[in-house]
């Protein structure tokens, strides 16, 4: 196993595991904001709001391979704190046969219903053709997405989350190289930036589980553990698909405001665009940081370490909040300058949609931070119960408050469903992880 989380002190550990993780999910954002930029400033305003106006379906469906691969990692991070190395075997052929199955299924249908999407979304006339084609192109590669996401949260699971990291940088600069040849001398569009991501994921993930194999014995799958997965494929599902369906229903209200924002014309969605992918910036930091708690938390609940997580989800908000103000601080600094790089010549509404945007979601960084710890901690210790209600909180107060107050107010009301989602999540998952852990603390001494 490359790292052992049940020991040494919580606050390093937690940090050391984060670091590679949140290199990673930046990377991950350089591959958006290389797509968005190099269409913005090759292609013109009309192609950003077509990349723009279906990225949030795009990010609905990543949203639920995350979900779906998180679920299999935790279940497999328990084998390996409780020692359990043939069980973990068992659980990563289950894990490997449920995402081929899923992988068939997401592909068809959702290339079957793009048309369909792109209707429900919402998408402007003039941009509907370009819509309709980057939507296409990226979910004919679902496959590359939920290989890279099995394959990183397989490693994570086993302490490793520097391999993913290595492997993802590389890409990374593939996707950029791969996107100015794909636009620029072929002319392919925004289908050449779709394409260009497709493939750079695929190799990543190709890469990445190569070097696994080698590196790590328990990757290496023999005929018994494939034979073995099949009472393993019932407790990954349930774990898996329950929060591939929290997350997907986060995102729907994501869409509720995507579409809300749609129907403002196209100098809305170039700037929210434009000021959506920056906010990706503080998504995917705290993204790492659940990877590293669910890590974390799940070995540590494996190996009976109940205190040991009390500390670590102190040092986990300690680091959480701290990360999230200096992130309000980098991006007020650079806000002047994020409309500029996506579109060259854009008109000043795009300005001023994209500072609307990050004045009324920036002073709410935090909230989303606690948000983050405490649902990971309590999914974690296996009570998946107030997350799902905490996404269903979610979901009602999107979608509500982009009808309701994008009705009355406009533009502002929209953008501040997701400030009011976060508040609504927190007042449940923060009692309850309370609850948990002083119940915990009653049962053990209570023995």
């Amino acid at each position: 196993m490359a790292e052992d989380l049940t020991k040494g002190r919580p606050f390093p550990v937690i940090l050391k595991f984060s670091i590679p993780v949140i290199g990673g999910n930046l990377f991950q954002l350089f591959y958006t904001l290389a797509d968005t930029i190099i269409v913005g400033q090759t292609i013109g305003e009309n192609a950003l709001a077509a990349v723009g106006a279906t990225t949030v379906f795009v990010y609905f469906i990543l949203c639920f391979i995350q979900g779906l691969t998180n679920g299999f990692s935790i279940i497999l991070a328990q084998s390996i704190g409780a020692r359990d190395h043939g069980g973990a075997r068992k659980n990563i052929a289950a894990s490997i046969y449920i995402s081929l199955a899923c992988t068939i299924v997401i592909t068809a249908v959702t290339c079957a219903l793009t048309p369909f999407i792109i209707d429900i979304m919402e998408v402007p006339e003039e941009i509907r053709k370009d819509a309709s084609v980057y939507l296409f192109v990226v979910l004919a590669g679902t496959g590359a997405t939920i290989l890279y996401n099995l394959v990183s949260n397989i490693l994570r699971a086993l302490g490793d989350s520097r391999l993913p990291l290595a492997y993802l940088v590389f890409s990374s600069l593939l996707n950029v190289v791969l996107d100015i040849v794909f636009i620029v001398p072929f002319g392919m569009g925004v289908g050449g930036a779709a394409l260009a991501t497709v493939l750079s994921q695929l190799i990543a993930g190709i890469l990445s589980l190569i070097s696994g194999i080698k590196r790590y014995d328990v990757l290496r799958l023999q005929k018994e553990d494939w034979r073995g997965a099949f009472e393993k494929i019932g407790a990954n599902l349930r774990l898996g698909f329950l929060m591939g369906f929290q997350m997907s229903v986060m995102c729907i209200g994501q869409l509720v405001m995507q579409a809300s924002v749609n129907s403002l014309g196209t100098e809305a969605i170039a700037g929210y665009t434009a000021a959506t992918k920056v906010d990706q910036l503080s998504v995917l930091v705290n993204n790492a940081f659940i990877t590293a708690i669910a890590a974390y938390v799940a070995q540590n609940y494996g190996a009976g370490e109940k205190e040991r997580i009390r500390k670590g989800i102190w040092a986990s908000l300690a680091i959480t909040e701290i990360t999230d103000f200096i992130m309000i601080a980098i991006i007020l600094i650079i806000e002047p300058f994020i409309v500029p790089m996506f579109v060259s010549d854009a008109s000043p509404l795009v300005f001023d949609y994209a500072w609307d945007f990050f004045k009324i979601t920036l002073p709410f960084y935090p909230m989303l931070g606690l948000l983050c710890v405490y649902r990971t901690s309590v999914q974690s210790m296996g009570n998946s119960i107030p997350p799902f209600a905490a996404c269903i909180v979610e979901l009602v107060a999107r979608c509500s408050a982009s009808i309701i107050l994008g009705g009355i107010i406009g533009y502002a009301g929209i953008v501040l469903s997701s400030p009011l989602a976060w508040i609504g999540a927190d007042l449940i998952v923060i009692p309850s992880y309370a609850y948990m852990m002083r119940r915990k603390l009653h049962q053990e001494n209570d023995r």
